[in-house]
C-alpha cells in the first residue's frame, strides 16, 4: 500500500477520488472505501466538491467532478492539436470540404485546427473562432454524451432535440443543415480522451448546395474515420 506522500490532507483527499474511480459512492460507501472517519470522509468531499473536483450525482451520492475532465482535457490537448492538422488536411483533401476540430468551452465550442478548402465557395472557420453550442453539428456532438442533467440544461434554447441527441449517440455522428448558419451544412464525430470520454469533435463544413440536405450519406464515414485516427492517437500517447 502507498505510504503516503506526508501530507496528510492531501493523501485522504487522493484516498476519497480513488474511491470515486470506481463509481458513485454514498457518504457510508465512501467511509468503508477509505477507512477514513466519517466526518472526515465528509469534510473532504464537500471540500472537494467546492473545487469542483467532487460532484453529486441525481441520487445525492457523490462521484467525480468536472474539473478532473477539464484538467485531462487540458493535459491531452497539445497531443490532440499536434495530430490534428494533418488529420484535418487528409479530410479536406478527400472530401473536398473545410474540415475543423472543435473543444467546448463552456456555453460555447472553440475551433482549434481547421484546413480550408483552398478555392471556391467554403466555409471559413478560423481557428480560435467562438461558436455557439446550441446549433450545428460540432454542438450536437459535444453536448450528445454528457451527464443527464448537464445535456438537458445545455438543450435549452438549442435547435436541435433531445432525439436527435440520441440518435447521433446511435450512429455515432451528426449532421445538420442549415442551423448554425443559412446555407451551411456541416458533419461532425466525436473524439474521445483515453477515458472514453468525448473531449472533441472532428467536422467537415460547406455550403448545402454541394453537400446537400443529406449531408452524412456522402461523407460521414470520412468524418468518423478521421475522428478515430485521433482518438487512437491519443490512446497509443497515454502515459508517455
Amino acid at each position: 500500500m502507498d505510504s503516503g506522500s506526508g501530507v496528510g490532507v492531501l493523501d485522504k483527499a487522493a484516498m476519497v477520488l480513488g474511491a470515486l474511480e470506481a463509481g458513485p459512492l454514498t457518504l457510508a460507501q465512501l467511509v468503508t472505501a477509505t477507512h477514513l472517519a466519517r466526518p472526515t470522509a465528509h469534510r473532504l468531499a464537500v471540500a472537494l466538491e467546492h473545487h469542483r473536483l467532487v460532484a453529486r450525482d441525481m441520487q445525492g451520492r457523490f462521484v467525480l467532478g468536472p474539473r478532473l475532465t477539464e484538467l485531462a482535457s487540458a493535459a491531452g490537448e497539445d497531443r490532440l492539436l499536434a495530430a490534428a492538422n494533418p488529420v484535418l488536411i487528409a479530410l479536406r483533401d478527400h472530401t473536398g470540404e473545410s474540415a475543423q476540430l472543435y473543444r467546448r468551452q463552456g456555453d460555447q465550442r472553440i475551433c482549434v485546427a481547421a484546413a480550408e478548402r483552398a478555392m471556391g465557395l467554403r466555409d471559413s472557420i478560423p481557428v480560435g473562432a467562438t461558436l455557439s453550442m446550441l446549433a450545428g453539428s460540432a454542438a450536437q456532438i459535444l453536448l450528445a454524451w454528457e451527464e443527464p442533467d448537464r445535456l438537458h440544461r445545455g438543450l435549452h434554447g438549442a435547435q436541435f432535440t433531445a432525439t436527435v441527441l440520441s440518435a447521433v449517440r446511435r450512429r455515432g455522428w451528426s449532421q445538420s443543415v442549415g442551423e448554425r448558419e443559412a446555407g451551411v451544412a456541416s458533419i461532425s464525430a466525436p473524439v474521445r480522451g483515453p477515458s472514453g470520454r468525448v473531449i472533441a469533435a472532428v467536422s467537415i463544413s460547406g455550403p448545402i448546395e454541394r453537400m446537400g440536405r443529406q449531408p452524412g450519406r456522402q461523407h460521414a464515414a470520412a468524418v468518423v474515420t478521421a475522428a478515430n485516427r485521433l482518438t487512437e492517437v491519443l490512446k497509443r500517447t497515454e502515459g508517455i
